[in-house]
């Protein structure tokens, strides 16, 4: 996935006041070059490949804390960090800015924001409106088979969550999800679920860490769902995609 590349390629992102840790990026992404010829000029689709590779790195930091909220970085500290000039790590927190992720602070830089128990109540409540009767309605006319296609996404969330690796998880949180949902045929409310879904992952004011068993116990709600669509119990998926959603507002 491409949280997870990116966190392979660069390491995780961390604040501009922390310790620098490994965050790195390709020589070809840094345009580096071994010959005494003056380097090429970058192709746009290398930079905007820099770009979103940083801004997949940014969200897997706000993900796992180590970007905090309330807390303020600046683009060419975290460039420094990443081993790139400052204009592609702004242009990604302006990314993350449009999501609602960061904020801009002028002359500073981006603070990241900060959200209470109530934001993720209320996108809980939004996010249940629109899943669980799209969710129900497939649980009575997709083939059993197509669910067992997904059994891997399903793995892929217990995986993540038995070594406890949050942005890992969000990613294979998110995918799962989207994959039930993509099966509606209706790309614009995938859309939209997709970003309601990554806005609920984001960590609450004074970041505390998800708990491994917590990561495990969302994990295996997955599997018994996967388990129930393709048993075709209906009372059962209901009662748990509902739960699902519950577990979310708390």
């Amino acid at each position: 996935m491409e949280q997870g590349r990116a966190r392979e390629a660069y390491g995780a992102a961390v604040p501009a006041t922390a310790p620098a840790v490994g965050l790195r990026v390709p020589d070809q992404a840094r345009g580096e070059h071994t010959h005494s010829e003056p380097p090429a000029p970058r192709a746009a689709v290398q930079r905007h490949s820099v770009r979103g590779q940083i801004l997949e790195a940014l969200r897997a930091a706000l993900v796992d804390g180590r970007l905090e909220p309330g807390q303020v970085y600046s683009a060419p500290a975290l460039g420094a960090r990443f081993g790139v000039s400052a204009t592609p790590v702004r242009e990604a927190m302006q990314q993350l800015a449009i999501e609602g992720a960061v904020q801009v602070v002028p002359n500073r830089g981006f603070r990241v924001s900060e959200r209470g128990p109530r934001q993720l109540a209320e996108l809980a409540e939004v996010r249940a409106l629109i899943e669980v009767p799209v969710m129900l309605r497939l649980a009575r006319t997709v083939p059993p088979g197509t669910w067992c296609a997904l059994r891997p996404l399903a793995d892929a969330t217990v995986a993540a969550a038995a070594v406890g690796d949050r942005a890992s998880y969000a990613e294979s949180d998110r995918a799962f999800h989207g994959a039930v949902l993509a099966l509606c045929g209706n790309e614009q409310l995938v859309q939209v679920a997709d970003e309601l879904h990554r806005r609920s992952q984001w960590p609450l004011e004074g970041n505390p860490a998800t708990r491994r068993a917590d990561l495990l116990a969302d994990a295996a709600e997955h599997t018994a769902l996967l388990d129930a669509l393709i048993a075709q119990d209906l009372p059962v998926v209901q009662s748990l995609v509902r739960e699902h959603f519950n577990g979310a507002e708390s």
